[in-house]
């Protein structure tokens, strides 16, 4: 579907200023954060004055800062069709809460599963818990949703959280992220109580868990 198409569908009682609100709040970005990120996807300058414009409804959001707002938050465009929507499995995690990290994110094979209810399925990818390592967080068949974006690094956004990540030699990780000892090192805190923590790891990337989604849930296609 066209994204003027999906425009034109959005509820009139959901002003756009409300769902940038609602975005805001389910993704967790500031102000400051979107208006970051979404400078370096749009023609036009923002900062994040332009962003308290946009939620105070005093400013416009045009057809492609909604659609980049959407992508950098997960959060659905207002009005899109509620025909099945599906996201890319990557791979699974398992024990020491390793992942085997490759791109799924880009091509969008593989295992499928059934988007979860407000989340949008728009640069999500997700990965399947295999066995009881990081019980009680997570059991066995749950879904963790998370999305990355096309640069390399670690947001400032995501520290502290729960994230899916990959360190320098390649081996990717559920971890919680924290700042380091040092610049540019940060410290991976186990889910599991009898898992060891990492401390002091260079990383390529890391993505925030935005959704971790029951087995009994999840539903494959």
């Amino acid at each position: 579907m066209l994204l003027a198409e999906m425009i034109a569908r959005a509820p009139i009682s959901t002003p756009l200023s409300e769902w940038l609100s609602q975005a805001l709040e389910y993704s967790g970005l500031s102000q400051s954060a979107l208006a970051e990120r979404l400078d370096a996807a749009v023609s036009k300058k923002v900062d994040r004055s332009t962003i308290n414009k946009m939620v105070m409804g005093k400013r416009a959001i045009s057809a492609e800062e909604l659609l980049h707002i959407s992508e950098i938050t997960g959060f659905e465009v207002p009005g899109e069709e509620p025909a099945t929507k599906t996201i890319a499995i990557a791979g699974a995690v398992g024990a020491g809460a390793r992942v085997p990290v490759f791109d799924a994110y880009m091509k969008g094979d593989g295992p499928q599963v059934e988007c979860p209810p407000g989340l949008s399925p728009h640069g999500i990818v997700a990965v399947e818990v295999v066995g009881d390592s990081m019980a009680p967080v997570y059991g066995a068949g749950d879904l963790l949703f998370y999305s990355r974006d096309t640069h390399e690094g670690v947001p400032d956004d995501v520290v502290g959280h729960i994230c899916v990540a990959e360190d320098e030699d390649g081996m990717g990780w559920v971890k919680q992220v924290k700042a380091g000892d040092e610049p540019g090192l940060f410290h991976l805190i186990s889910l599991n109580p009898g898992a060891n923590t990492m401390w002091n790891k260079r990383l390529r990337w890391a993505a925030r868990v935005r959704l971790a989604w029951p087995a009994d849930l999840a539903r494959k296609v």
